[in-house]
């Protein structure tokens, strides 16, 4: 969404580098007048911008890209991350522990301690904390601790105790992680005592990150069950207010009525959409399958919504030119998705329901069947490479929660690209790192070969592709006309890497017209952002640039 601050004036003449634009696939050099992109083109034709310009910036050779788009962040819980307790880099359930008792000691005014990241899938013996370790890790204070995916979280005695009736909640474990509504209730409970001024300093903390990582636009997925309405409408003031990358706000409840739309409408969200959960994950076990889990045959995870919901959500969205959006990861949740926005398209029309753009977040477990429903009905599918990268192969907890042959499946970003899918990336931080260029090199080096898809066409999805999710089709690439949001990249050698070898070895060729990018072959070291402009003004600059 756009800034609240006056746009610039200044005219900048950037030189001596390469543009990456359609515009103009053997750019050096570009001009921005105020926050708008004016011309892209060589360098020989940059001489007579030179003296009109009120800055010059000599590149010397650097690279200038579209700012990314992280299509999927929760802002807050991104910056109590970067600025709390981090259990990520746990090595083992001790080390976890260890880390949560040196946090508590080292912040005794915290109401409630939060901490994320833990995951016992990577440690040995493969369980997480209980109850007693906690609250002895804690010296008995309230903590609240979720685990990377955050549909279930860990928690002590005394952060129960502040939740009554939780028990008897759906979820509820005497001992073990809480999922499900009782997960939903404590989490609440533990944010609601995180104070406006903590708040605003996580999500300064979250956005100044991001762009420092040449991030120049997030989707914010809030609702009910995950922040709260006061946490999305400040970080949407800050970021009206203040330089940094744009925010486009979700709201994820189902619209049943008027009265739904109008609240989606006074929070300043985009759309009725983001998490609002159709099931889980996979590693909490939550997400809804078609079969039992490989680890845990009794459980087949769990639906929120069924069909005739999102159908009368899809509906009523569509009537009110609302654009609607579910979170849905397992076989079973994507085939309720696709069943119910194709009623949906029945009652209200197809090509009413295709023009919105719904978006399907996670989009992990698809067939051909709901790749092609998907396509059918005009759905972006926010997909995050990082969770292949995370949690795929043949070792790797989708196959120790799925088996290998269904693990296998996951996340198939060529076939949905080839079913004409429009895909935008992001990384759900912060159950993924914000990492645009690792999710580049995710996308394009996916652990099953076949679901691998070009740098070129994961990067379009990473800048552009975010930007159409939102309904914008002028952002997210350098040609004139388009809004100033750039950066400016550290990166080495440019080339074009496509899964075929065919399609590479063309693309390569001068006579093709394609624009390079940096090698993401994993163990080359990823582009480091120098400066990071949105709207005109730069949000970030590595010191001594």
């Amino acid at each position: 969404m756009p800034h609240t601050t006056n746009e610039p004036t200044t005219t900048v003449l950037l030189r001596g580098g390469n543009v990456y634009s359609p515009a103009d696939p053997f750019a050096t050099a570009m001009v921005v007048d105020g926050g708008t992109v004016a011309w892209v083109g060589s360098e020989g034709a940059a001489d007579s911008y030179a003296a009109g310009a009120d800055e010059v910036i000599d590149l010397d050779g650097a690279l200038v890209t579209p700012a990314f788009t992280d299509a999927h962040v929760h802002t807050t819980a991104t910056g109590l991350a970067l600025t709390g307790l981090d259990l990520a880099p746990s090595r083992d359930l001790a080390d976890a522990l260890a880390r949560v008792a040196a946090f508590a000691h080292a912040n005794p005014a915290h109401r409630v301690l939060l901490g994320h990241g833990w995951d016992e899938s990577r440690w040995p013996g493969q369980r997480p904390p209980t109850r007693a370790e906690l609250d002895a890790a804690t010296g008995g204070r309230p903590l609240y601790l979720t685990r990377a995916d955050v549909h279930s979280a860990v928690v002590t005695s005394a952060l129960l105790a502040l939740v009554p009736g939780v028990e008897a909640m759906a979820g509820h474990h005497p001992d073990g992680p809480l999922t499900r509504d009782a997960h939903h209730a404590v989490r609440r409970a533990a944010y609601a005592a995180v104070t406006p001024e903590q708040r605003a300093a996580a999500q300064r903390a979250a956005l100044a990150h991001a762009a420092s990582l040449g991030i120049g636009a997030v989707h914010e997925c809030a609702g009910p069950d995950i922040s709260s309405e006061d946490d999305l409408t400040a970080l949407l003031r800050l970021a009206a207010a203040e330089p940094g990358p744009h925010v486009s706000g979700y709201w994820a409840e189902a619209v049943t009525g008027a009265e739904d739309l109008e609240r989606i409408r006074d929070l300043g969200a985009v759309g009725a959409g983001g998490d609002l959960f159709v099931d889980g994950s996979i590693g909490s076990r939550t997400a809804c399958l078609h079969a039992p889990y490989t680890d845990a045959p009794a459980v087949g995870g769990t639906a929120y919504l069924d069909a005739a919901a999102i159908a009368e959500h899809v509906a009523l969205c569509t009537e009110a030119g609302v654009q609607a959006g579910f979170h849905a990861i397992g076989d079973a949740a994507v085939a309720a998705v696709a069943q119910g926005v194709r009623e949906a398209a029945r009652r209200v029309g197809l090509d009413r329901v295709r023009a919105l753009r719904h978006r399907v977040e996670h989009a992990e477990m698809m067939t051909g069947e709901t790749v092609a429903a998907f396509a059918e009905l005009g759905l972006v599918a926010s997909v995050q490479p990082a969770f292949d990268a995370a949690w795929g192969g043949e070792d790797g907890m989708y196959a120790q929660r799925l088996g290998a042959e269904r693990a296998r499946t996951l996340n198939p970003f060529a076939a949905m690209t080839r079913a004409g899918v429009p895909l935008a990336l992001g990384s759900d931080s912060p159950v993924t790192p914000l990492d645009p260029w690792g999710t580049l090199r995710a996308a394009a080096f996916h652990r099953t070969l076949e679901h691998r898809i070009s740098v070129r066409g994961a990067f379009n999805a990473h800048t552009r592709g975010g930007w159409r999710a939102v309904g914008r089709d002028d952002a997210g690439v350098l040609v004139p006309g388009a809004p100033a949001d750039y950066v400016v990249w550290q990166a080495g050698d440019l080339v074009v890497q496509a899964p075929d070898e065919r399609v590479a070895n063309w693309s390569t060729d001068p006579r093709s017209g394609t624009p390079g990018l940096p090698d993401l072959t994993p163990g080359l070291p990823l582009p480091t952002a120098l400066r990071t402009v949105v709207g005109g003004r730069t949000v970030f600059a590595r010191p001594n640039e």
